[in-house]
C-alpha cells in the first residue's frame, strides 16, 4: 500500500509542480493536460491546457495533483504536506524556497521534538510543515 498526498489547484497545477520540482529537487514523472486526455472533447477549450494529473517523484515518494474546475475547487484546509529532512541546513533551504511569495506560519526553529521545525503556506495556498532531525 502507498499513501500519497494529492493536491488540487485552481488552474495553477503546472506552475506549482514545476516550482515544487525546483524546490524539492524532484522530477516530474507525469503531467497530462485535459486536452491530452480521453476527456478532451468533454471540457471547455479554455480548460484543455489545465492539468488532469501530475506526479512528482522526490527520492522514493510521490506527490500528485491536478487542476479542479472553478466550481469544484476548494481551498486546502485541515491538512499539510509534511517533509521530514535529516539535515537541518537542507530543511532551512527547502523551507525558504517553498515560502517564496507565500506566508510563514511558524519560522524554522528548534522544538522539543526536533532540531528544526517550521510551517508555511506556499504561493499556491498549500500548507507545508518542515521537520528536521530530532534534537539530541
Amino acid at each position: 500500500m502507498q499513501l500519497n498526498p494529492y493536491l488540487t489547484f485552481n488552474g495553477q497545477c503546472e506552475t506549482a509542480f514545476k516550482f515544487y520540482e525546483q524546490c524539492l529537487g524532484g522530477k516530474i514523472e507525469e503531467m497530462m493536460s485535459y486536452g491530452e486526455s480521453p476527456m478532451a472533447e468533454e471540457v471547455p477549450s479554455e480548460w484543455r491546457n489545465k492539468i488532469i494529473h501530475a506526479s512528482l517523484i522526490v527520492d522514493d515518494r510521490v506527490l500528485m495533483g491536478s487542476d479542479c474546475s472553478p466550481e469544484q475547487y476548494e481551498e486546502t484546509k485541515g491538512c499539510s504536506v509534511l517533509l521530514h529532512i535529516d539535515d537541518p541546513v537542507k530543511a532551512e533551504r527547502i523551507f525558504q524556497a517553498l515560502v517564496e511569495n507565500g506566508t510563514v506560519r511558524m519560522p524554522m526553529q528548534e522544538t522539543f521534538w526536533s532540531a528544526s521545525f517550521g510551517m508555511l503556506v506556499d504561493q499556491f495556498g498549500i500548507p507545508w510543515m518542515i521537520n528536521s532531525e530530532p534534537a539530541v
